[in-house]
C-alpha cells in the first residue's frame, strides 16, 4: 500500500463522509426547498430531484471507490449550482464570528470533488476499473 493511496482514499471518505450527510439531511426533509429554488432560477422544479444524486449517490460512490471520478464530478457540478442556486449573495463575504470566508463549505466541497476527479480513486477502493471511469 503506498501513501498516495492512503491520501486518496482521506480525500474520498471526507470529501464522501461529510458531504453524504447533507443528502440524509435532504431525503429526511424532502425536496421541496430545493426545488422551490430550482423554479425560482426558471427551471423545472423536478430538477431539484437531482440533488440526491449530487449529495447522496455520488458521495457513496466515492466511499466505495466506484465510479470515483465520475461522482467526483457529479458533485462538483452539484456544488456549483449550489453556490448559484443559493449563495451568490455570500460570495464575497465573511463570517463575523470567525473572520472566515461564508463560503468554505461550498468550496471544500467543490475544489476537493476537482481533485478527486483529477487524481482518481487511487488503489484503495471496490471498483476496479480504470482510465475515466475509476
Amino acid at each position: 500500500m503506498r501513501n498516495d493511496d492512503l491520501g486518496k482514499l482521506l480525500l474520498r471518505l471526507m470529501l464522501g463522509g461529510l458531504l453524504i450527510f447533507h443528502g440524509i439531511a435532504k431525503l429526511i426533509s424532502g425536496p421541496a426547498a430545493i426545488k422551490g429554488m430550482v423554479a425560482a432560477a426558471g427551471f423545472p422544479a423536478e430538477l431539484g430531484y437531482l440533488v440526491y444524486v449530487g449529495e447522496f449517490v455520488a458521495p457513496l460512490l466515492l466511499i466505495i471507490g466506484v465510479f470515483t471520478r465520475p461522482a467526483a464530478l457529479v458533485i462538483a457540478i452539484n456544488m456549483v449550482v449550489a453556490l448559484l442556486l443559493a449563495h451568490t449573495t455570500q460570495l464575497f463575504t465573511l463570517n463575523p464570528k470567525t473572520g472566515a470566508w461564508a463560503l468554505e463549505l461550498q468550496a471544500f466541497f467543490l475544489f476537493t470533488a476537482l481533485a478527486i476527479a483529477l487524481l482518481g480513486p487511487g488503489g484503495i477502493r471496490l471498483g476496479r476499473r480504470g482510465g475515466f471511469w475509476a
